[in-house]
């Protein structure tokens, strides 16, 4: 008969030998986790928007690529190679935001580069601001901020979770390329003034420009660029993936007797600084810019990471002018390889190869020269819109007696004058039903939408969805307008644009590399709206607070 412990004494063995294992360690280590190691990040992100780069850029030029540069980026890092632009209109200050903010407009506020305020009427660039000086100009080229952006950008975020340690800074030759990526909070936004030919800043941000950037302006570089003329690469033979070079799809350069290369910018910019925004020069200022950013900044050089936004913008310039099958296209882009050689080259110096994470990407794509494609017999024309204003309010002026009831067609939105239409008591659904049955009738247009009605209109998904996404109610007109795919809005046949909701313009590059990276390319569709959730992923921090992105999994190191 087996005789029982009384429970008291079972409990003080028990406690005895729970003690003895305390002491010896041998139980409970594993309950009580180490402190938390710092959350591993970059030294570095680097943020790379190349205005008006088709997606097929990469691969159209790809044997004349060097191998430092585009190729680098192609074969040691990721690849995402349907990436695509999921709202309208596909413009610069839209796309840079997008990227930023993995936000549509309908969210994040700016409709256009330009957009009408629906209450009053008036017409607003995004990035004006009257409440800020320039500095570093004499010129209002400096009156410009983010303040017109509703939302955070993966930059603020950054910013945010570092308590502000993290250091930001935002360079473009164009204002919204450098401010809308630097967010509410950057340290500092430099854009390029023609009237100087220096970078500038606004009181947003600084009341004087940092030393190492006086430096850097009085190095005069726009003058030197434009003194070495824009000659071509290469013989002009090899460029056989472009249209000869005189032809009538391309503009001139102002001064230039011919849309051809060499340009002889030396002899024809007379005190013209702004011209370099037309050349190659324009891009490898900005990569010069970039470098002396990282050096004055000391960025990457701190215990928080930080965040260099870089917009190439001479690209959008070059391409609108001359359009996307010139010799001046192709040349722009074998430059812009070997910049982006030299800058990533740079990085490995300077923050140290593995160091930093960069990505590529564009804010839109471009359309072919219209006359161009009905030479090779296919479907296109050019959509005059100061015309179709003018003939649109003159039927409604003699229907409704009164003048200006349509203030505007920019971003291809019929703007109505709202404070008219109410002063005199106009319905303005049977206005809206009047511009509706006029535009449809013309030529090159595909639907007309209005807004209110655009989530159950019976067009494809995809363009409604786009037109949904792009719709902020109260910067954006009260129809949309879309043409038939191969039509943009002109009177010249020169050059091109990127206005449509359409691949030629919505579909764009996106490579990431570098800390984090994975190694591939992924063929499934994503959105411009996935690049900020990327980062943010790969930083561990909050996504911008109007983001609607989804985190591309396969990109990320796990």
């Amino acid at each position: 008969m087996k005789t029982k412990l009384p429970g008291l004494l079972i409990l003080f063995l028990t406690v005895t030998s729970l003690a003895a294992q305390i002491k010896k360690g041998s139980i409970l280590r594993k309950e009580v986790p180490a402190p938390a190691a710092d959350v591993t990040r970059p030294k570095l992100v680097v943020g790379i928007v190349v205005d008006q780069m088709r997606w097929d850029y990469l691969f159209r030029y790809y044997s004349r690529y060097q191998n430092n540069g585009f190729k680098r980026l192609l074969n040691e890092g990721f690849s995402c190679d349907n990436t695509q632009v999921n709202y309208i209109p596909p413009y610069t200050a839209l796309g840079h935001t997008c990227v930023y903010t993995g936000s549509v407009p309908a969210i994040h506020g700016l409709s256009g580069n330009n957009f009408i305020e629906q209450a009053t009427g008036k017409e607003l660039y995004c990035t004006d601001d009257s409440s800020v000086k320039t500095i570093g100009s004499q010129s209002n080229a400096g009156q410009m901020s983010p303040r017109n952006l509703l939302t955070t950008t993966i930059t603020d975020e950054l910013r945010l979770a570092t308590n502000f340690r993290s250091k930001v800074i935002g360079i473009g030759l164009k204002d919204r390329g450098s401010i809308l990526p630097a967010g509410h909070t950057g340290n500092a936004a430099y854009w390029f003034d023609d009237s100087n030919g220096n970078w500038i800043s606004s009181t947003y941000y600084m009341n004087d420009l940092p030393q190492w950037l006086k430096t850097f302006n009085q190095k005069k570089l726009p003058e030197s660029y434009l003194k070495k003329d824009w000659n071509p690469l290469y013989s002009l033979n090899t460029y056989t993936q472009s249209t000869a070079d005189n032809n009538a799809y391309e503009g001139r350069i102002e001064g230039a007797e011919t849309p051809t290369l060499p340009v002889k910018t030396s002899m024809i910019y007379n005190g013209n600084l702004g011209m370099i925004r037309f050349t190659p020069y324009g891009n490898t200022l900005t990569t010069d810019m970039a470098m002396a950013a990282i050096n004055g900044e000391q960025l990457g050089q701190g215990t928080s990471t930080d965040f260099l936004a870089v917009s190439y913008s001479a690209t959008d310039y070059i391409g609108h002018w001359f359009g996307p099958n010139s010799v001046e296209a192709e040349d722009t882009y074998l430059r812009l390889d070997r910049d982006i050689a030299a800058f990533l080259e740079f990085l490995d110096t300077r923050i140290g190869k593995g160091n930093y994470t960069i990505f590529l990407t564009a804010d839109h794509g471009a359309a072919h020269n219209t006359d161009f494609l009905k030479d090779h017999r296919i479907p296109s024309g050019l959509w005059d819109d100061g015309t179709t204003l003018k003939n649109l309010n003159k039927l409604l002026q003699e229907k409704y007696k009164q003048e200006q009831l349509v203030i505007s067609l920019v971003n291809y939105q019929v703007n109505l004058n709202n404070i008219l239409i109410t002063k005199e008591k106009i319905n303005i659904d049977s206005i809206k039903q009047d511009c509706i049955t006029y535009l449809q009738k013309l030529p090159g247009v595909a639907y007309v939408v209005d807004m209110a009605q655009a989530q159950s209109v019976n067009i494809p998904e995809r363009l409604r969805t786009r037109i949904v996404n792009g719709y902020y109610k109260e910067r954006s007109g009260a129809i949309q307008v879309i043409l038939k795919p191969g039509w943009f809005t002109g009177k010249i046949g020169h050059g091109t644009s990127h206005e449509s909701p359409y691949p030629d313009d919505s579909h764009i590059p996106l490579i990431f590399m570098g800390w984090g990276i994975n190694h591939g390319h992924l063929n499934r569709e994503i959105n411009m709206t996935d690049i900020a959730p990327t980062i943010a992923a790969l930083l561990h921090i909050q996504a911008p607070n109007g983001n609607i992105g989804k985190p591309v999994e396969e990109v990320l190191k796990q």
